[in-house]
C-alpha cells in the first residue's frame, strides 16, 4: 500500500467508520488515529444522533462490538492502515465531552465542568448546571450564580458524573 499523509488517512478512516456507524443507526463522535506506547491506536467514539439525554439512550457494549466487528473487517478489505494496529469502539461515557451546541442543548440540566481560555466572572474553570444555550454562549448556574460562557473561549467542557 502507499503511505498516505496522515490527514488523508483520518478521514479515509472517519468515513469508513461514519459508513460502518450509520448501518447500525449510530453516528461516529469522535475518531482519534494516534501513536502510543503500545503502536497504533484507532479510537472510534459512537453515539446515538438526536438521542435525548436519559441512559436508555446509550450505546450498548453489543453495539460496540458490533461495529467494531465490522469496521475491522473493513479496514482490513480497504487497506488503509498499514502493519500492526489496535481498534478500540467505545461510547463518550457518563463523563462525556461537550464539542457543540447542540451537546449542551441535548444535557441541558446536567451538571458540567468547563475550562476557558480567557476567564469567565474572575474564572477559568467553571461548574455548574447547563441553564440555558444560545448559538453563541451556554448559561452554567453555579449556585446563585448564573454565568455565560462563549463558546469561543471553552477549550475543554464534559459532563460531571452525578449519583
Amino acid at each position: 500500500m502507499v503511505e498516505r499523509p496522515v490527514d488523508d488517512r483520518r478521514q479515509r478512516l472517519h468515513a469508513m467508520a461514519e459508513r460502518v456507524a450509520g448501518g447500525h443507526g449510530l453516528e461516529v463522535f469522535d475518531l482519534q488515529w494516534r501513536r502510543e506506547s503500545i503502536g497504533w491506536v484507532l479510537r472510534v467514539m459512537l453515539d446515538r444522533p438526536d438521542a435525548g439525554a436519559g441512559a436508555e439512550d446509550g450505546i450498548g457494549v453489543d453495539e460496540c462490538q458490533n461495529v467494531s466487528r465490522e469496521l475491522s473487517a473493513v479496514l482490513d478489505v480497504e487497506e488503509v492502515v498499514d502493519g500492526a494496529y489496535t481498534l478500540e469502539v467505545s461510547s463518550p461515557g457518563l463523563d462525556r465531552p461537550l464539542r457543540r451546541p447542540a451537546d449542551y442543548r441535548r444535557f441541558a440540566g446536567r451538571l458540567a465542568q468547563v475550562v476557558v481560555s480567557e476567564a469567565v466572572d474572575g474564572q477559568s474553570f467553571l461548574k455548574g448546571r447547563i441553564h440555558d444555550v444560545t448559538d453563541e454562549a451556554v448559561l452554567l448556574e453555579a449556585g446563585s450564580r448564573v454565568h455565560c460562557v462563549p463558546f469561543g473561549v471553552i477549550t475543554r467542557a464534559r459532563l460531571e458524573v452525578e449519583f
